[in-house]
């Protein structure tokens, strides 16, 4: 299963291989269409619960650094820049 957000929510999906890239591990996972998407696990049901969403008893599905990598993923596909926060805040 994939993260509630993206759009292969709620399907069962066979893992057809795994990859590495820059961005660490990345499952991929075929539709039934036969498209292949490209996902970190972290995203699937593959991975263990993340502690910070286990601790907030499931009120937060994503950590602060799973926005920022959604927003530099939305931004690139839409073409605008997005204003980062100085590290340290």
């Amino acid at each position: 299963m994939t993260h509630p957000f993206h759009p292969l929510f709620a399907q069962q999906l066979p893992c057809v291989g795994r990859r590495y890239n820059r961005y660490g591990e990345r499952l991929l996972l075929q539709d039934r269409n036969g498209a292949v998407w490209s996902l970190p696990p972290g995203w699937t049901d593959v991975a263990s619960p993340d502690p910070d969403v286990v601790m907030g008893h499931g009120q937060s599905l994503l950590r602060v650094s799973d926005f920022l990598e959604l927003a530099d993923l939305v931004s690139r596909l839409s073409g605008k820049s997005v204003r980062r926060p100085r590290s340290g805040m």
